[in-house]
């Protein structure tokens, strides 16, 4: 690959520079450019401070072709678009204050990288592809180290760029910017070149099925609401490996260790009576997280991130009345971090960890690191702290993710309206809760699975309660779930259901042994997928808006 313009900003000494040149009294790039690779590695002459790169090359895209962006983190839209679409903006009525577009903006990228909102202008992370009928063209980068790669396209003016979000990185080194290679052929083709090439660990665990608290009851559980369910699984202990408590069952966001009167006898106790089942237990963490009014917050702000503008504690989550995030480079808070895992995972006993909104670590640069950097070194911290034992993502940029988590989201979280909440229409960010959101994730992401990690497509519904989802709209998630997820898990009491739901379930547990031969979405509304399964060649057409056939 050869580039048609460089450009590149950085900062020396506080004066702010803009070059196109290979060369400067600053630094100097090499490149070592192949038929479907190309490696940029920047030796400086002085310190510098990155503040952007970007390779801009000419690209005729042809017609009939789409381009597929992956979204900044898990729970971000993914999708193919064609040349007259675009990437909406997020909800302008942030833009009244500083505040407002802070709080819309703290799990997406829209104060480093806003979606252009003009039709055929995309962005997409670590990887993308363009298509054309059968045939895809594959870009993807082999390390986020130095920072987020981010390709970029313009369909309209004929451009591609390939950028990488280096803000704030320091370097006095040689270091490579850019490891980027690229492959032509069918999808299976190309993502199998793309991640046999990353050579990423194999997951732990091939396939996790069973339960998790948070779409039933949120916060509000205790310990006879979980043990209750727990025996409800054991109606479908042979399709069922796993037990998960999601949030609710820690005294504050951040307070993992103090005792809660909702558990009177304690995470341990809970825990072994998972596996007297003959399960897995699984538990939930925002490992970086503090809530504003958790007693670790306010014992200890000094562990917290800063803003880079006010100085003051970074909000990572607008959840729980707000949270504040824990700086893994403080090397107490990195102490306590380690502790709660160590506790949770070796006296306690939990086998695996969902681990939550991790972008927070992230947010912005600091400490001459770029975001990409940080989130890698986060990541790196994270599968230290765990072991051998599984992990979970979600919330996560999932470049940083490949090779350190077992399993991860992919998509939004779900919500009991399927066409969701007043906030759906809005428009508010590309993060927000949506079962259509999470089904396109699933859906477009669907070569993650086995190839990165097990895919986590959010939990399905069975149940006829606490829920606003249609018969159709229930039995369309299950079936999208269980032909493109490997990470299986319902949120209903089991114990409640009937015949008829123990049957579903079981056959949705089960693995999958779909081989997918197709998937198109015209119209933006109907998917149309064709698949082998049990041998027979098998059609799934449904409209996503309506989650109806």
């Amino acid at each position: 690959m050869k580039e048609s313009k460089l450009y590149i900003k950085y900062r020396v000494g506080g004066e702010v520079f803009v070059e196109d040149l290979y060369q400067t009294t600053h630094y100097y790039l090499e490149t070592v450019a192949g038929s479907d690779s190309l490696v940029v590695r920047l030796i400086p002459r002085t310190e510098l401070e990155l503040i952007d790169f970007e390779l801009r090359y000419n690209k005729d895209y042809g017609t009939d072709v789409r381009f597929f962006a992956n979204g900044y983190q898990a729970w971000t839209t993914s999708k193919e678009y064609a040349s007259d679409q675009k990437i909406p903006s997020y909800f302008k009525l942030a833009d009244i204050s500083e505040a407002s577009r802070k709080l819309i903006s703290i799990s997406g990228d829209y104060l480093f990288n806003p979606p252009a909102n003009k039709p055929g202008i995309f962005s997409s992370y670590t990887y993308c592809y363009i298509r054309h009928e059968n045939e895809f063209q594959l870009y993807g980068s082999r390390s986020e180290r130095t920072g987020f790669t981010i390709f970029k396209t313009d369909m309209k003016a004929g451009t591609f760029t390939i950028k990488k979000d280096v803000e704030g990185l320091k370097v006095n080194a040689p270091v490579v910017l850019l490891d980027v290679v690229t492959f032509t052929g069918s999808y299976d083709e190309v993502f199998d070149a793309y991640f046999g090439l990353l050579d990423l660990p194999a997951p732990r665990i091939d396939h996790l099925s069973g339960y998790t608290s948070w779409y039933n009851y949120f916060q509000k559980i205790d310990e006879s609401i979980i043990l209750r369910d727990l025996e409800g699984l054991t109606r479908v202990k042979q399709s069922a490996n796993i037990f998960q408590i999601d949030d609710g069952y820690e005294t504050f966001v951040g307070d993992w260790l103090d005792p809660s009167p909702k558990f009177p006898r304690g995470m341990k106790y809970v825990a072994d009576r998972i596996h007297e089942k003959g399960l897995l237990a699984g538990i939930w963490l925002a490992p970086f997280n503090a809530q504003k009014v958790s007693r670790i917050a306010n014992e200890h702000p000094e562990w917290l991130i800063t803003d880079n503008q006010t100085g003051k504690p970074l909000l990572g989550c607008a959840g729980w009345g707000g949270a504040y995030t824990l700086d893994i480079y403080n090397a107490e808070a990195r102490a306590y971090i380690k502790n709660v895992f160590d506790v949770v995972l070796n006296d306690w006993g939990y086998d695996m960890v969902k681990l939550d909104f991790l972008y927070s670590q992230c947010m912005q640069p600091r400490y001459g690191k770029s975001r990409g950097m940080i989130m890698c070194e986060a990541m790196e911290f994270l599968r230290e702290c765990v072991g051998d034992k599984l992990i979970l993502g979600c919330g996560v940029p999932l470049g940083a993710a490949f090779g350190y988590v077992d399993a991860c989201r992919i998509s939004c979280d779900v919500d009991l309206v399927y066409r969701g909440k007043y906030y759906n229409k809005l428009r508010i960010n590309h993060e927000i809760p949506s079962a259509q959101n999470a089904i396109n994730n699933t859906v477009f992401r669907r070569h993650l699975n086995g190839r990165a990690f097990l895919n986590d497509p959010d939990v399905f519904f069975l149940r006829n309660y606490n829920l606003k989802f249609s018969e159709e709209q229930k039995l369309l998630l299950a079936k999208i779930n269980h032909l493109f997820g490997s990470v299986l898990f319902v949120s209903d009491d089991v114990g409640r259901y009937g015949e008829k739901e123990l049957e579903l379930v079981c056959k949705t547990f089960k693995k999958s042994n779909a081989i997918i031969l197709s998937v198109d979405l015209e119209d933006n509304d109907y998917f149309v997928i064709r698949y082998l399964e049990d041998g027979e060649k098998k059609e799934l057409v449904f409209n996503l808006k309506t989650g109806t056939k």
